[in-house]
């Protein structure tokens, strides 16, 4: 089966494909702040932060990370946690992670300056094959392939190959095809500017050849030559085999406060939103007095409470059915005898002033809905009052 699909992209000219998209491309790309500067490190930065992440929800914080962190050194020596509260609204944390570490790679084995070659940047943390050939093309016009889900979306299409492209050995077949198309002598409107050409499949995929509801076909460059088009087959492809589908899980969140103080929980090192800074959270879904009882556990002393509302978030593999409560307390009697000092830990929670929570700690996105809990005004003024607890 996989030689005949195989065959669909085999028997296609892909040179015919060049030279309408780099023109096209030269009338319709998006202005985009990494595009006005290709240098290596923005190139980079850009394409760590787009995987995943829409391109306009990327743009404030490409923005804001260059202005705090503009080139590889300043990365490599950034603390985390000033690290997360930058990248804090973006998700997948890890990307940052990698990125940081990345950095520190290219200033202690590369003396600083991000390599050119592809095999290099395969070698630098976080970097896989899209990355590296971004960045190799991108900034530094080498004619090697950059295939993201956009890229095998429209070649795909124009090719009329149903092979599946959530497989690898497809995905390896594409970039083979490609590199081989950019690699090839060529002169005049046929010549391919990988800088260009790599930017520009991109774009077509996102803004035209579209993943999402029917493509714009009418706009697109290849519309002549596309055989999908042709056959009546765009609505079948690409072919991707369904995923699995998510796990969902029931959760409750705490914003327990203490005056102007609220607590924090950190994630274990592994896992989902490993290492990260939460509102400490219980699974399944808690009764008002469930919740009261649970903070007692925890050492606490439960004043009065407030139920808030659900709220839903969802991550690539499992979905959170969240809801919340925010519930008052008196300080633990270690506190009251050494002081409350912010930073202070009862159990695995820690107390820190609200409004230091919030401009220092990353708190992931999935809690979004409640942490505005954590410094807004509790009592007959409040968005809903709490009860007191007898």
């Amino acid at each position: 089966m996989m030689e005949k699909e195989e065959k669909m992209i085999d028997d296609f000219d892909l040179q015919q494909i060049a030279a309408p998209l780099q023109e096209w491309f030269a009338g319709h790309a998006r202005v985009l702040p990494w595009r006005e500067n290709p240098e290596p490190y923005e190139v980079w930065v850009s394409e760590i932060m787009l995987q995943q992440t829409r391109v306009e929800a990327v743009r404030p914080y490409y923005e804001r990370f260059m202005k705090a962190l503009p080139d590889v050194r300043a990365l490599a020596g950034c603390p985390e946690e000033r690290l997360l509260k930058l990248w804090e609204g973006l998700g997948y944390y890890n990307r940052v992670r990698n990125l940081k570490a990345a950095a520190v790679q290219v200033m202690e084995e590369y003396g600083g300056v991000i390599p050119c070659e592809y095999g290099e940047l395969l070698k630098l943390k976080g970097i896989g094959r899209y990355t590296a050939g971004a960045i190799a093309s991108i900034a530094y016009e080498k004619p090697v392939p950059a295939v993201d889900g956009n890229v095998l979306r429209v070649i795909s299409r124009v090719t009329a190959d149903e092979a599946d492209i959530g497989k690898q050995s497809v995905r390896t077949h594409m970039e083979e095809k490609l590199a081989a198309l950019m690699q090839k002598p060529a002169s005049g409107a046929e010549k391919i500017m990988p800088r260009i050409f790599n930017q520009a499949l991109m774009e077509l995929g996102a803004t035209v050849c579209v993943p999402n509801g029917a493509p714009y076909c009418t706009q697109c460059p290849w519309q002549r030559f596309c055989r999908a088009k042709q056959e009546g087959s765009v609505d079948r492809i690409p072919v991707k085999k369904k995923a699995k589908e998510r796990k969902c899980v029931e959760l409750t969140v705490f914003v327990v406060r203490d005056g102007d103080k609220v607590a924090l929980h950190r994630r274990s090192s592994r896992g989902l939103l490993a290492g990260m800074y939460e509102l400490p959270n219980r699974e399944g879904h808690m009764q008002p007095e469930e919740a009261v009882s649970h903070v007692r556990e925890m050492g606490y002393a439960p004043l009065r409470i407030q139920p808030l509302e659900r709220a839903k978030h969802i991550f690539s593999h499992v979905e959170w059915n969240m809801i919340g409560y925010v519930i008052s307390v008196a300080e633990p009697e270690e506190e009251q005898a050494g002081g409350k000092n912010s930073g202070q830990k009862n159990g695995d929670w820690f107390f820190v002033d609200a409004q230091e929570a919030k401009e220092r700690y990353a708190i992931p996105a999935a809690f979004a809905r409640y942490a505005e809990y954590m410094n807004i005004p509790i009592g007959p003024d409040a968005k809903k009052a709490q009860e007191p607890i007898t």
